[in-house]
């Protein structure tokens, strides 16, 4: 079987170590490169290979770092596969009534996985006297990047993850109109985090497909210290990619 090489780029350390607990085997073994330190593991089934990343917090680090990895893969003769942005996020809670008016009832409850079939940078754009513009509306490249569908459908069937839109921002939603503004722009949103859009950045300048799970660690809204689960968060992201890993092994990235 063609072994597959993966790049799992996490914005902290905490959430690659938790990636990596789904993986038994010996200990990763560091590969620097400039500005960052790869953790190599071996698959479960042994035929894959998965990089770990932790690319740093916020999507402009993160797509620097994802470019740094992707570059010296090239450049050693070995390219990725595929990049998969993970880590926990905001879910947006689930409201029949708010959704009812949204044309969605969907929403990611603490402690659920979410894969997303659109990874979209929700606050690139412009404000105006008529509302907000995208910055593809303005002409400037695009927002939004859509996995493979088919590994989608693989990873949320595996895993239990629920399939919707995942928003990258700059800066965290920390009240209740926020969050009711980028669900009222984007309705099928399930997340917030901070980084899955500057992976997929990189991965795409680089043609490399691009794949984004997350573990939903707190509500998206106002900031509740004491609402938030990240401990169970990593957990499920822990399991989640114990779930997802043998998908990803068996994963041919020629059928796109």
């Amino acid at each position: 079987m063609t072994s597959v090489r993966v790049l799992v780029a996490t914005a902290v350390p905490v959430e690659r170590d938790a990636v990596a607990q789904a993986f038994p085997g010996p200990p990763a073994r560091e590969v620097p490169l400039p500005g960052a330190t790869l953790h190599r593991l071996a698959g479960p089934a042994g035929s894959g290979r998965f990089d770990l990343l932790a690319a740093g917090v916020g999507p402009a680090l993160a797509a620097a770092s994802t470019a740094t990895a992707l570059t010296a893969a090239v450049l050693t003769g070995d390219p990725y596969d595929l990049v998969v942005s993970a880590g926990i996020a905001g879910g947006f809670v689930p409201d029949a009534t708010a959704g009812a008016a949204l044309g969605t009832t969907s929403g990611a409850p603490v402690g659920s996985l979410v894969v997303a079939d659109e990874i979209t940078a929700a606050d690139l754009g412009a404000e105006t006297g008529d509302g907000f513009l995208p910055v593809a509306e303005l002409g400037f490249g695009t927002i939004t990047h859509r996995p493979p569908d088919s590994l989608v459908r693989a990873i949320a069937a595996a895993s239990g993850a629920a399939t919707g839109t995942v928003l990258t921002v700059s800066t965290v939603t920390g009240t209740a109109a926020r969050a009711g503004a980028l669900r009222a722009r984007h309705p099928r949103a399930l997340a917030e985090a901070m980084e899955g859009f500057g992976v997929a950045e990189a991965a795409a300048a680089h043609g490399v497909p691009v794949l984004e799970l997350r573990a939903v660690s707190n509500p998206v809204g106002p900031r509740d210290r004491a609402a938030w689960r990240i401990g169970a968060a990593l957990t499920a992201l822990t399991g989640g990619f114990g779930k997802i890993a043998p998908v990803l092994e068996s994963w041919n990235p020629h059928e796109l």
